[in-house]
């Protein structure tokens, strides 16, 4: 008679099924770690170069450690000379795996309100990547990402429409976060609503937009429209001495010159940063009060709210003002 096994025959289920458990939950006790530890991959649409709460969020989108950039594209007005702010930025940061595309361009014209920071810069010598067809590295992107990608897009959007027309399936792999609109607040806090900039400069390419497949979140000028650093926070960033920080206060010095604020406001605090609240939402949702709500936008650049219309993920309010601030400050100033 053969030695009798280790293990009595009645114990054995019991003995696999502990084993099993055991081996069960370290598999998935380790990809719940992995999907902790995951980067979500986003592509950032922007107009940098105009209003300057661009080149902020582009700053804080780079010292974000929740992000993997995969693609930077320029939009609207003079694409160049926005890609050409986006490559020595990424430059500055060290990121020149992170590839530049150049969108669709419908002026050669200013204001080119940070040009000096770029007087001396040619495309041609970033040693990345850099695209001129940016639509179709958008495109590009999104389709053979093994992940769905997350489209961050702080300007007029007519990339998107355009990238939707060439390949509508791109809704069907990346979901929108945005800064668009006015729901129940317009700029500066006030109780009417505004034809919000983003919208209104081009509200067929956000009507296409905003009536794709993919999952749409945005902020509106209800929570972004008010988001200024100021005092402890902005004097942090004033004093920071990494190369990030000190590129951001160099461009937010050129624009600030352009404009007709005191000198003294610029000692002060920041502009208005609308766009830094969509790069949060990128990968958070916890500071602010979401609302489903059907938005349709109007031909004249309005937003107006219609359960009929396609139900998007609105931040129509603050949970924590004060500790996005922080939060954006810490970001900012990163090392």
């Amino acid at each position: 008679m053969p030695n009798a096994p280790f293990f009595r025959q009645s114990t054995i289920p019991a003995v696999l099924i502990a084993i099993g458990l055991f081996l069960s939950l370290a598999i998935s006790g380790t990809a719940a770690e992995s999907s902790v530890n995951a980067k979500i991959p986003v592509i950032l649409d922007t107009d940098i170069g105009s209003d300057i709460d661009d080149t902020w969020a582009l700053v804080m989108m780079l010292n974000s450690p929740e992000l993997d950039i995969k693609l930077v594209v320029s939009d609207t007005g003079d694409t160049h000379y926005r890609a050409k702010l986006i490559a020595k930025l990424l430059e500055t940061a060290g990121r020149t795996d992170i590839p530049v595309g150049v969108g669709i361009s419908f002026s050669n014209e200013g204001p080119y309100r940070q040009g000096p920071w770029i007087e001396d810069y040619e495309l041609k010598d970033y040693p990345g990547k850099v695209h001129e067809d940016g639509v179709q590295a958008l495109i590009d992107t999104i389709m053979n990402s093994e992940s769905p990608i997350t489209l961050v897009c702080i300007g007029p959007v007519p990339n998107i429409a355009e990238a939707l027309k060439r390949e509508p399936r791109i809704a069907e792999k990346a979901r929108f976060v945005g800064m668009h609109g006015s729901i129940y607040k317009g700029y500066g806090g006030s109780d009417k609503v505004s034809r919000e900039y983003n919208v209104r400069q081009n509200s067929k390419a956000c009507q296409a937009a905003f009536q794709a497949a993919w999952d749409i979140t945005i902020t509106p000028l209800d929570t972004c429209g008010t988001v200024i650093l100021d005092g402890e926070h902005y004097q942090k960033i004033r004093n920071a001495k990494s190369p990030l920080a000190l590129a951001l206060i160099e461009n937010y010095k050129y624009w600030f010159e352009t404009s007709r604020q005191p000198k003294e406001v610029f000692d002060q605090r920041s502009s208005v940063l609308f766009d830094t609240v969509a790069v949060y939402l990128a990968f958070s949702e916890e500071l602010l009060v979401m609302k489903d709500l059907g938005v349709r936008v109007e031909d004249d650049g309005s937003t107006v709210v219609d359960e009929k219309a396609k139900t998007i993920h609105v931040a129509v309010d603050w949970k924590d003002y004060n500790a996005f601030k922080d939060l954006l400050t810490a970001r900012i100033i990163k090392e």
